[in-house]
């Protein structure tokens, strides 16, 4: 497993493809603030479920100076899918080769059901104007947790 990042430290840079196959860097939101989130996988209740809260705040986020873009191991085409079925409005990329995903200590062993597994840890990291991690959070909920970053973030009106 890749070393944990921690508040302070750059952010691992990366160029991935979105659902349109067109690539998305970390370095094209250079000056604004970013929330770099990494999910399992497309169209499962839990990733949805996170996908639509990001959605539902992105108005919130993008007034406070803030880009969302979601990370998955999943193909193009599959986020395609998924941000068409769900009307989302975050910017979804793909890493099947999981690089940016192990960069971000995002990849590794986790506990589910009871048995230690091997896959995507649900990861989200705030990424200052200057490519800096602001926060840097492991092992989050998909149900609640954008509500909770947007309090500690110290926004006000999430839905």
């Amino acid at each position: 497993m890749s070393a944990r990042l921690q508040p302070g430290d750059p952010a691992p840079a990366f160029t991935l493809p979105d659902a349109e196959g067109k690539p998305v860097s970390l370095a094209d939101h250079a000056g604004r603030k970013v929330i770099v989130y990494f999910y399992p996988a497309a169209l499962t209740p839990g990733c949805t479920k996170q996908a639509c809260d990001f959605t539902d705040n992105l108005g919130l986020l993008a007034t406070a100076g803030y880009d969302v873009i979601g990370v998955s191991p999943d193909g193009p085409e599959k986020l395609a899918k998924f941000r068409d079925k769900e009307g989302l409005k975050v910017t979804l990329v793909s890493d099947p080769e999981k690089t940016v995903l192990q960069a971000y200590g995002a990849f590794g062993e986790k506990t589910m059901y009871g048995r230690t597994v091997t896959g995507v840890i649900r990861s989200t990291f705030v990424v200052d104007e200057d490519g800096t991690v602001a926060h840097a959070l492991y092992n989050v909920r998909a149900t609640g947790h954008v509500a909770k970053l947007i309090k500690d973030l110290k926004l006000h009106g999430a839905k």
